[in-house]
């Protein structure tokens, strides 16, 4: 009889010996530290985090505390991507306001380091959750869950990112017609072939890009995984993974959450599970229309419109995500075993992001 595959929690949750791909001069390491981590005491002792594939995560055990390191992975990489100098300068900007991020500490571009550009944060000591369908939670579990998700990210939405000293961490307006140039530019440099229905997308969606955008800090990947919880209480204590954050449009970051919901039911990548099927009454996680009322009175909207436009841009970015992911896979650079996965769901998810297209009025 054959065992049933491990879970993604049993997958990524914890730490691993550093993997070859990924070692690091951990002398030279420590010398930075002590120059450069106010209160750093070694020895220091390094693990791989198994979770996350875009940028190598580690952490640094030493005797008083735990750090965790972020860094560029090597070799060739996609313009403008792994932008871990993004992801320090926006945890030090949302630190003070109380968000939760977790502590930032230090940055170093210096790349004869450690040969990318890394930075050092706080360990949070938490539950990352790994599956929206909590399995092994009652109800009430799931739904507080949920509402702190919910809660967590009108709340960014709702930071003064001028205030904070953000005003030049992107351009305010034509957030979508920006993004879909971007992705569709990291698409096309990672791909061998092409796929006809992203051809269609990219050159449908700049020209139907519904009125009205606003700004704000917007994260780019919200979603469970990239959440600590409090060890016990549904609270959440730090966001992670910001390498993609920015300037813009708030509902571009939240329906990108909202995608779980329309996700076809089977994925089993980051970003691409679903919620499909479930009955989601009996688990006790809200309904898609009940999740965009409880963000909408969070943020103080009459609702959403055009949402189609939107599931139609997401399924798209998910696609150039996904494909980018292939790339690395190709070009020996991706940071987990599982990424090579990814490769198989592009043309799923351009099929689906044509379909809603079609719904919104494409031909």
């Amino acid at each position: 009889m054959s065992q049933a595959a491990p879970s993604r929690q049993e997958q990524f949750s914890g730490t691993k010996e550093v993997t070859e791909q990924h070692r690091i001069d951990e002398a030279r390491l420590a010398q930075w530290l002590e120059a450069n981590v106010a209160g750093y005491e070694g020895p220091l002792t390094v693990r791989q985090f198994k979770g996350g594939q875009s940028n190598p995560t580690y952490q640094l055990v030493t005797p008083r505390q735990k750090y965790v390191l972020r860094r560029k992975p090597p070799g060739k990489l996609l313009p403008s991507a792994h932008a871990v100098d993004r992801e320090f300068r926006v945890i030090s900007a949302l630190y003070p306001t109380g968000f939760p991020v977790p502590r930032p500490f230090a940055l170093c571009t210096d790349e004869s380091v450690l040969g990318t550009m890394f930075y050092v944060m706080d360990c949070v000591e938490g539950r990352v959750l790994w599956e929206p369908l909590l399995p092994g939670m009652d109800p009430a579990q799931r739904t507080a869950i949920w509402d702190t998700q919910n809660a967590t990210l009108a709340s960014l939405h709702q930071q003064d990112y001028v205030k904070i000293g953000l005003d030049d961490f992107g351009r305010p307006g034509s957030y979508f017609a920006r993004q879909i140039s971007r992705w569709g530019k990291q698409y096309t440099a990672s791909i061998d072939g092409s796929i006809a229905e992203m051809d269609k997308l990219m050159e449908w969606l700049p020209k139907n890009i519904p009125p009205g955008e606003r700004s704000c800090v917007v994260h780019g990947d919200y979603r469970l995984d990239n959440m600590i919880l409090h060890p016990t209480e549904p609270k959440c204590i730090a966001v992670l993974d910001w390498e993609i954050s920015t300037i813009g449009d708030p509902l571009a970051d939240f329906t990108y959450h909202l995608m779980q919901f329309r996700m076809p039911a089977g994925g089993t990548s980051s970003g691409t599970q679903s919620l499909m099927g479930a009955d989601l009454k009996a688990l006790g996680i809200p309904t898609e229309s009940e999740y965009v009322r409880m963000y909408c009175e969070r943020t103080g909207r009459d609702g959403i419109d055009n949402l189609d436009f939107y599931f139609a841009y997401n399924f798209f970015r998910i696609a150039c995500i996904l494909q980018g992911i292939a790339g690395r896979v190709r070009d020996g650079t991706a940071a987990s075993a599982h990424a090579a996965a990814n490769a198989a769901n592009v043309e799923p998810m351009a099929r689906q992001a044509w379909l809603y297209a079609q719904k919104a009025g494409a031909v």
